[in-house]
């Protein structure tokens, strides 16, 4: 099952720390582009949350953390991040190579450039100016293992030439569980109401992202593991319960307020008193 995949330039990015990160075969995470920090994830319910900021750039970080190839067929608001296309397991994707880090900045236009993904309104989200707003708030990474090809020789027959035999890894257990668990998200239980239109991921400016081409064959059509992460804005999860407001501080007052001079100084109106 040979498909084609899109390999990286380069590894562009450091390996995420665990608390931020979600996945097992890869680190996946969610990076605000405007400030550069890592958004922290909030699990509720049997689903990851991330809280976006209307208007900020974001980029989708993986790190493979095996050591071997791996396929990230990757979705925005259920639509293939490189083929604009409804997203599905048997679509291309970024091909990583053992230990290789990368963000994935934006909707793929061409092999050298993307169009940046932004947090935005949901009616301006590209998802929805498509038509296909039934998605919009999901991040996906579907995770495919390679396929290795082993040879090795038999014993040779009596009175018959050697020959090679080929052998191919079956899929693993792995992907079953993968499957169970998301059966397992998908009868989670249902939030409360936002309290605001939720946010989209909408089709920014144009930025330059090299890739090249390349053959990628999966162990099996069923992905070894599927990444999901959920994200609305800070309000919105605080309204549904996601994320326990943080109390407002009211002010303190401060006990070494700057004062000039080493002495007290006099009130207003105060008589002149020498030092005897």
């Amino acid at each position: 099952m040979k498909r084609l995949g899109f390999l990286l330039a380069a590894s562009l990015v450091a390996a995420m720390p665990a608390a931020l990160a979600v996945g097992r075969l890869a680190d996946v995470e969610i990076i605000d582009r405007t400030t550069g920090t890592s958004l922290e994830t909030h699990y509720y319910r049997g689903e990851y949350w991330v809280a976006g900021r209307p208007g900020a750039r974001y980029a989708i970080a993986i790190h493979n953390r095996i050591g071997e190839r791996l396929l990230a067929v990757t979705s925005v608001d259920g639509v293939n991040v490189i083929s604009g296309d409804n997203a599905g397991f048997q679509q291309t994707g970024y091909v990583f190579g053992a230990y290789q880090s990368y963000e994935i900045a934006g909707w793929r236009k061409s092999d050298r450039d993307v169009a940046t993904f932004e947090f935005t309104p949901s009616p301006n989200s590209y998802a929805e100016r498509t038509g296909r707003p039934a998605n919009v708030g999901v991040i996906g990474v579907a995770l495919f293992r390679e396929l290795r090809h082993e040879y090795y020789a038999p014993p040779p027959a009596l009175n018959e030439p050697s020959a090679r035999a080929e052998g191919a890894a079956g899929a693993p257990a792995e992907a079953a569980r993968a499957k169970a668990a998301d059966a397992s998200v998908a009868q989670s239980l249902a939030t409360p109401a936002p309290a605001s239109p939720k946010l989209g991921t909408g089709h920014g400016a144009r930025e330059a992202s090299y890739v090249e081409h390349t053959e990628f064959e999966r162990q099996s059509s069923e992905p070894n593991e599927v990444v999901r992460i959920r994200y609305d804005s800070y309000e919105n999860l605080v309204a549904m319960g996601v994320i326990r407001s943080r109390p407002v501080q009211p002010p303190r007052p401060n006990a070494f307020p700057e004062s000039p001079g080493r002495y007290v100084p006099d009130p207003p109106g105060a008589p002149a008193i020498g030092l005897r």
